[in-house]
């Protein structure tokens, strides 16, 4: 690779959080309850009737108050592009409602104003593993056909609001989780084990139509918006030449992009349609369904975290401790404290295998290193974090991207997760830590929410200064 390579002008930098994990304030200003208020032990845990004490998400890193603080710490770095979710519950506190509460529209307001400022394009999530929680339990979430007129009240009302301030949206987070965790991924209130596959694919036929007509009326309200799906992108590779791993690599993958094909594409692969006919799954499609799956997204998002790998060999069929939607560890890869798979070129790999396929832009809008960090005071007495582990990742990741842009792939930006701690969203866990700055909360509730920078804030600001230049750096 040239040594003197730059990323393309323009290229967004940044980072990304969602509400839940960063904004507490969990009943302030008329906010409703949401899942994630009643999941004290993160996704992989049964959710609690109540919010409890133990939750960390109820005060997160208190965001709701600190914005301009980080915010400003985020400007700092150099960031180009903020990625943030809206809390649907403190739009619509129960979800059902005609009106929108004018106090949760306002501190939205008040933080991409508070962005903007600083030169930085918010990029929001509508929907991100925080459905209202009287939805849930009302109409079993997703399940039921009559979210999309929910969703679309609430995605008018933000769009409406936001339309000179806000130019990027992604519809739904990792849209694909659904499959596998249906009461994050769509407040599917039916337990697992109840749970129909013809009812858990009719819940995500639901979310596809309210995708695309959010891509509809968003283009009808400011023709310059640019909205985008958001998957869990993972390469799969065969554990052997068996080319019955092949096949079920193959099976494997038609579970992801069957997400991102109906987005880009408009419609119902081939394969797809043969796996709901080969489990006797029939969508219902109500008039004008097919109609509007045809207004598709200006570009792909994804988080990226690991790769797996697939095998028709029953007794290999060992699932992987971090793999959130399936697949075996690779034998050969080294694995991250939580057991996520470290695969910097597979991240290229994928890069490639989106754009070949669908030939529009991507934007990596997750990636990132969770990890116990250490506080320490430096020789001039500052307090910080010497996490050469995650700058490490962290390179080793972009390089891989620089390499996929000169394959040819168009790339809008890159957002590391967590760009400030939050609470993680797999074990609702404050000591795995992401980001660039260190707040001072700890697992057992004690901390003071101080903000410190971390060793690989500076390099990241050198990272966004030089448009990655410094990558190359000897």
């Amino acid at each position: 690779m040239s040594k003197t390579f730059q990323f393309p002008n323009g290229f967004l930098w940044g980072g990304s959080v969602s509400a839940n994990q960063i904004e507490g304030a969990y009943l302030e200003d008329g906010k409703g309850l949401s899942i994630s208020d009643i999941m004290p032990h993160g996704i992989q845990t049964p959710p609690t009737t109540e919010p409890t004490e133990e939750n960390m998400k109820l005060i997160a890193i208190d965001f709701y108050h600190r914005y301009k603080e980080d915010i400003k710490l985020l400007a700092e770095m150099g960031f180009k592009v903020f990625r943030t979710s809206i809390a649907w519950s403190r739009i619509f506190p129960k979800g059902d409602e005609l009106e929108p509460n004018e106090k949760g529209l306002q501190f939205y307001d008040n933080l991409f104003d508070e962005c903007r400022k600083y030169g930085i394009e918010p990029l929001v999530t509508i929907s991100h593993y925080e459905t209202p929680l009287h939805l849930v339990r009302e109409y079993d979430g997703w399940a039921n056909r009559k979210m999309i007129g929910f969703y679309e009240r609430y995605v008018r009302a933000i769009f409406d609001r936001y339309k000179d301030k806000v130019k990027y949206w992604l519809t739904f987070n990792e849209i694909n989780s659904i499959l596998e965790h249906p009461f994050v991924g769509g407040g599917i209130n039916t337990h697992t084990d109840q749970l129909s596959k013809q009812d858990l694919y009719q819940a995500v036929h639901h979310e596809f139509v309210a995708s695309a007509l959010a891509v509809k009326i968003g283009h009808e309200i400011n023709p310059d918006f640019k909205i985008g799906c958001m998957v869990i992108a993972m390469p799969i590779y065969p554990l052997t030449p068996d080319p019955n791993d092949m096949i079920k690599v193959m099976e494997a993958d038609h579970k992801n992009t069957g997400f991102t094909d109906v987005h880009v594409r408009g419609y119902y692969p081939g394969y797809m349609k043969r796996y709901l006919k080969d489990n006797g799954i029939t969508i219902h499609f109500e008039p004008g369904d097919e109609e509007i799956l045809k207004n598709t997204v200006d570009f792909i998002s994804f988080s990226y975290y690991q790769s797996c790998c697939e095998t028709a060999d029953p007794a290999k069929q060992i699932k992987g401790e971090g793999n959130l939607i399936g697949g075996v560890p690779n034998p050969l890869l080294a694995a991250s404290d939580w057991g996520w798979q470290i695969d910097p070129q597979g991240l290229r790999y994928i890069m490639n295998a989106m754009y070949d396929r669908y030939q529009k832009p991507l934007f990596i809008v997750e990636n990132g290193l969770g990890a116990v960090d250490e506080l320490i005071t430096d020789e001039h007495g500052h307090k910080t974090v010497i996490d050469d582990y995650r700058i490490n990742y962290l390179k080793e990741h972009l390089l891989q991207v620089a390499e996929a842009i000169q394959d040819g792939v168009e790339l809008m930006g890159y957002a590391t997760w967590g760009c400030i701690d939050l609470v993680s969203a797999t074990t609702a866990e404050m000591k795995k830590r992401y980001g660039f700055i260190y707040v001072d909360r700890h697992d057992d509730g004690s901390g003071t929410l101080e903000r410190y920078r971390k060793k690989s804030f500076h390099w990241y600001k050198d990272v966004i200064q030089s448009n990655g230049s410094s990558l190359f750096r000897e």
